[in-house]
């Protein structure tokens, strides 16, 4: 990591919009934005910035399916797979004419 690249004072980003765009798609590294020397914001590439955000949604799923297991909002396999084909089979049978 080059870490003096991936932090810049405001001043630069406005002086340098297009190298520092083409360096954070190139990279794939986030930049760090300083105001008065104090972090104030980041840019990221698109690519890496969803990639991120699906990350973060997949962590919030397992947190939640911890919750309900710890909660005891479980059923077992079985069952959950005989109501779903139970589901779908009623749900089918209002779908056609």
């Amino acid at each position: 990591m080059r870490i003096m690249e991936d932090i810049r004072p405001v001043s630069y980003l406005k002086a340098n919009t297009a190298n520092m765009l083409f360096q954070v798609n190139e990279t794939h590294r986030p930049v760090v934005i300083t105001q008065n020397g104090e972090p104030r914001a980041v840019i990221q590439d698109p690519e890496s910035y969803e990639r991120m955000k699906a990350a973060i949604n997949m962590m919030k799923i397992l947190a939640a399916g911890e919750e309900d297991v710890r909660e005891g909002r479980v059923i077992e396999q079985t069952k959950m797979f005989k109501d779903l084909r139970a589901e779908l089979k009623k749900r089918r049978g209002r779908d056609e004419p």
